[in-house]
Order: C-alpha cells, then sequence, then structure tokens
C-alpha cells in the first residue's frame, strides 16, 4: 500500500516558515501584498481565487483582487498591468487564467514585471531557469519537486516521465527535473504507445487533464505517481489517476484533490516572499 504525498500537511509545514519569514519583513516596515487581477467570472478560477486569499491571509501577506469585464480588451487589460507594475506598494501579481479569447495569453504574461512574476511564467524566469540560474521558478513544478524533497525521494538518477508539455507545467517541470539531474521523458496527444513509456517510470507526473488516463496496469511496481490533472465529473474534482486502483501497487502517491494544489498555492506564497527577502527557496 503506497504511502501518500499530503500536500496540505507538507505546505502547512512551508507556511510555518515563511509566516516567520514575513514577520521580518515586516519588521523592517515592508507590508508584504500580493494583488490578483480577474477578468470575467469563471466558477474554477472564482474558487481557486479563495484558496489563494486564505493563504495569503494566514501567513500575513496583503491580498487584492482586481476585478475586470471579460469585455475588457487587450489594450486595457495591459494598461491596468502596467498600473500596478508601477506600485511600489504591490510586490506580486497574478493575472488569473483562463482569460477571454480575443487576451492573448502570451503577451499578457510578458507584460508583467518578472520582478514581480510570482507564477513564474515571464520569459525573463523562464530562461533563468533553463539556464540553471537562481530565479523565480513556475509554481506548480516548483511545488511538485518541493513535495518530493519533503518527503526524501530521491529525484537523482531517476527515470521520470511527464505526460503533458504545457507552458504552466509539463515543459518546465521537465527541465527543472533535469536540473535535479533526473533522465525525462515527456508525453502528450500525439505520443505513441502511452504505457510503453510510464510502464519504465520510477517518477510518473501526469498533466493531461484526462479523468483516469492512468490506470494500474500502466504503472511500475514500487513507482512514484504524481497527479496534476484536474477535471470534473458531476460535480467532483477527478484527476488523471485511478487512484483506487493504483494506490496499492505504487510507492507513493498523490492524493486529488489535496496533493499538488496546496503545493502550487504554497509555491505562489514564497516566490512572493522571496520577492521581497531575496532568500532561497523554502523546499
Amino acid at each position: 500500500m503506497a504511502q501518500l504525498l499530503n500536500g496540505r500537511e507538507t505546505s502547512r509545514k512551508i507556511k510555518e516558515k515563511l509566516a516567520i519569514r514575513v514577520e521580518s519583513i515586516k519588521e523592517k516596515g515592508i507590508n508584504p501584498h500580493m494583488a490578483i487581477i480577474r477578468v470575467g467570472d469563471d466558477p474554477a478560477s472564482i474558487i481557486y481565487l479563495r484558496h489563494k486569499k486564505k493563504a495569503c491571509e494566514s501567513i500575513g501577506i496583503k491580498y487584492s483582487e482586481i476585478l475586470l469585464p471579460e469585455t475588457i480588451s487587450e489594450k486595457e487589460l495591459i494598461k491596468k498591468i502596467r498600473e500596478v507594475n508601477g506600485d511600489e506598494s504591490i510586490h506580486g501579481l497574478i493575472v488569473q487564467f483562463p482569460l477571454p479569447e480575443h487576451i492573448s495569453k502570451t503577451k499578457i504574461i510578458r507584460e508583467i514585471d518578472p520582478k514581480k512574476d510570482v507564477d513564474g511564467l515571464h520569459p525573463i524566469n523562464t530562461m533563468k531557469m533553463y539556464e540553471g540560474e537562481e530565479g523565480l521558478r513556475a509554481c506548480t513544478p516548483l511545488g511538485i519537486i518541493t513535495l518530493l524533497k519533503h518527503h526524501n525521494i530521491e529525484i537523482e538518477g531517476k527515470d521520470v516521465v511527464i505526460i503533458g508539455r504545457s507552458k504552466i507545467v509539463g515543459s518546465p517541470l521537465s527541465k527543472m527535473m533535469m536540473n535535479e539531474n533526473a533522465t525525462v521523458t515527456i508525453c502528450f496527444s500525439k505520443t505513441k504507445d502511452l504505457a510503453r513509456h510510464t510502464m519504465g517510470a520510477d517518477i510518473l507526473i501526469s498533466a493531461a487533464g484526462v479523468p483516469h488516463l492512468i490506470t494500474e496496469d500502466m504503472v511500475k511496481e514500487g513507482s512514484v505517481i504524481i497527479d496534476v490533472g484536474v477535471s470534473r465529473i458531476d460535480g467532483k474534482i477527478v484527476g488523471d489517476v485511478d487512484f483506487k486502483n493504483i494506490e496499492p501497487k505504487v510507492s507513493w502517491i498523490t492524493p486529488n484533490p489535496g496533493g499538488v494544489g496546496p503545493m502550487t498555492i504554497v509555491s505562489l506564497l514564497n516566490n512572493l516572499v522571496k520577492i521581497i527577502d531575496n532568500k532561497p527557496d523554502e523546499i
């Protein structure tokens, strides 16, 4: 029977350390402040932002939400981003995705000040990650690696298979895993015979967003399984992994929800605190 990679418990421990750093920052007369720009009323975004707000406030970070109509033009959104970029009282900025179809996600990411980019997605921060330089890392990949390290799961020398190649998870995670000296294989929708790849994985990370894509016959005995996928069936969150049938076969597995999600949020907090005090990641 597998042991759980409990993201809620791990994130709680990290938040305790971050709270101490926030208190130290406040003693210097700085009030850490994260701003979120939300365009429209996407229900999933509203729920996710509620979690972000709660996490910020739990460690003493000021949280502001800027609500904009779904009809806003790309030009007006960029104007608002530049306004926040220039506000010295705000230390971190997130533009919540998804955005309306008429707005370019790539263009918006580039408009965020890289020094306030708590999501770690700006090209300057991405380049630092690829070069192995110190900087702000993409939050979900950082959260996954942090979760593994907190459970003393070795990454170096392991065969890591990542399903999904998005710019938010799969692509940066592959490079971050290589920076940890893992051998990495990336699979995606055009990959032939997915099971042939997943069966060889010491660490399997699925970020496809396909319910129960990974079944018991696709994983190696004793492997580590990270479920990043989020889908909804009959109002319930469902991951990429058939947890019930896979859990008895592997050594470690994330619950979903309660695995990667809390680690993504605590990585946002980590990045904000890092922006201000310029100290290493809390991993």
